[in-house]
């Protein structure tokens, strides 16, 4: 009697605060998925923000080292855990799952499924499910903002930022985006105001494009940044910050400057000029998990049906092997790319 097939799984593994090139390759055997879980056959994770950060131990509850980074992941079910229906095997589905995603095999909980359209490239898919709903609730839920309303996006040409223009765009909201010069002619295709980030007079030059003041500011660079873009907003506006992308090559991770952080945006709420700021934490709510989980699939679902529709066209930087992460990390890492860097299982 012939023995049964043994499936291994490759793993990317972050061993520390290493460089790029130092993640580790990790082959195991692949288990039975647990009691709620399947198995999903990574087609694409990718790198967002958050791995960057993790990689200079500096997101907050990252787990302790070594771990297996990859904040969302798409792919195809290829074993069911007990309790899950096995009809689930050989269907498409996206998962937000903040670790694990950089790995030939996945294990995530059915609850955390959200399905894939019939169409939809897996490396679009991949594009807006962290990003999409990030854009997606900041937008809609988090600042509420009306069509006929103008927001400023900082990063425009980022993952997020070129997700929730188009998005807004959708919705009938004018737009204002920062970016290099030379992803200014992208801004514009994706329907925004471009104004370039690296002029030290850009808060002058938006305040030239919206002389009363924007409905909403998306900052995801956080530092002395900040105030400026609260000074943009006209009475009833809303800053959201979702991000300290300016602290980004700081040493070490202290929970101070967070704290800090947080009493700034508290302190002007109560300021009486009918503005308001907050911090947009993605996993907000999760204790409240099944209602936390319903509000992100319906979230994550409208997005992708929009990308199945063409509305909204995911910027996708590259498409890099998983045996290449260590490249997709440094693409990432360079602010030199336009959209989201994905990796994709190797052939």
């Amino acid at each position: 009697m012939a023995s049964p097939v043994t499936t291994l799984v490759t793993e990317i593994v972050l061993p520390g605060p290493v460089e790029p090139d130092g993640l580790e390759v990790r082959v195991r055997e692949l288990q039975a998925p647990g009691e709620g879980q399947v198995v999903l056959r990574m087609e694409a994770s990718g790198v967002s923000f958050a791995e960057q950060q993790m990689r200079l131990a500096k997101y907050y509850d990252q787990p302790p080292f070594p771990f297996v980074p990859g904040y969302d992941v798409v792919g195809t079910v290829v074993a069911t855990g007990a309790g899950v229906d096995p009809a689930l095997r050989g269907r498409r589905f996206a998962a937000v799952t903040k670790i694990g995603g950089w790995a030939s095999h996945v294990y995530v909980e059915a609850g955390d499924l959200v399905p894939v359209p019939e169409g939809v490239d897996v490396a679009a898919a991949e594009t807006v499910l962290v990003n999409g709903a990030t854009a997606w609730q900041m937008l809609h839920r988090s600042a509420s903002v009306r069509t006929g309303g103008t927001v400023v996006v900082l990063g425009a040409n980022g993952g997020v930022g070129s997700t929730l223009v188009q998005l807004a765009r959708h919705a009938g909201i004018r737009v204002i985006g920062t970016a290099s010069a030379r992803h200014h002619d992208a801004v514009r295709e994706l329907g925004a105001i471009p104004v370039d980030y690296r002029d030290p007079n850009m808060y002058e030059q938006i305040r030239k494009l919206v002389p009363k003041g924007v409905d909403a500011v998306f900052d995801h660079v956080g530092g002395p940044g900040l105030v400026q873009s609260w000074r943009l907003l006209r009475k009833g506006g809303t800053l959201v910050n979702y991000g300290a992308a300016a602290q980004k090559n700081e040493q070490g991770s202290s929970p101070l400057g967070f704290i800090t952080l947080f009493a700034r945006l508290l302190a002007w709420n109560y300021l009486p000029n009918g503005r308001s700021a907050l911090f947009y934490n993605f996993w907000a709510g999760r204790r409240r998990l099944d209602s936390f989980r319903a509000r992100l699939r319906e979230d994550i679902t409208q997005v992708l049906r929009l990308v199945a529709d063409g509305t909204v066209k995911p910027q996708i930087a590259a498409r890099i092997p998983l045996s290449r992460t260590a490249e997709a990390l440094a693409l990432a890492e360079s602010r030199t790319v336009l959209g989201k860097v994905v990796i994709i299982a190797d052939v």
